[in-house]
């Protein structure tokens, strides 16, 4: 007869149970683990309600650019995304806004129209397109500071 440490018996009926209900409340609790995750589903990000900012408005902040791994794709405003193009994503000021982007540390500008959204929680106030990124030097650097001045 094999005896395991413990007092667990394999051919014994008697440890068998100990064990069985020594694993109950580890079961229990994945269990209650898994219900859990399928009870909650990913929680999606909601944009708040787009807002037309008044011409001249200006707002200073961090901005981000993103291109190849979007290029083609549709934008929030329902057009095909050219990273070459002069445009840019706000989390809420209306498609079609003008505006001029202008990288402090370069002091380089360029005026793009918003025709995509991104989420805000990123901490950023604008997501250009690898064109704009280009035309003011935020390419090398990923992120930077910028000027947002809405020109209509």
């Amino acid at each position: 007869m094999i005896v395991i440490p413990g007092g667990l018996d394999p051919a014994g009926s008697r440890g068998i149970r100990r064990w069985t209900w020594a694993l109950f409340p580890v079961t229990a609790l994945a269990l209650v683990g898994l219900a859990a995750c399928a009870a909650n589903p990913k929680v999606r990000y909601t944009f708040p309600p787009e807002e037309a900012p008044a011409a001249g408005t200006v707002v200073e902040g961090i901005a981000s650019w993103y291109g190849p791994g979007f290029h083609g794709k549709q934008t929030a405003s329902g057009e095909r995304y050219d990273q070459d193009a002069l445009t840019a994503a706000h989390p809420y000021w209306s498609f079609g806004t003008r505006v001029r982007v202008t990288l402090l540390s370069t002091g380089k500008s360029v005026v793009v129209r918003i025709n995509d959204r991104f989420p805000s929680y990123k901490g950023r106030v604008i997501d250009v397109s690898r064109g704009t990124a280009r035309a003011i030097g935020l390419i090398g650097p990923g992120t930077g500071r910028v000027r947002l001045e809405v020109v209509r």
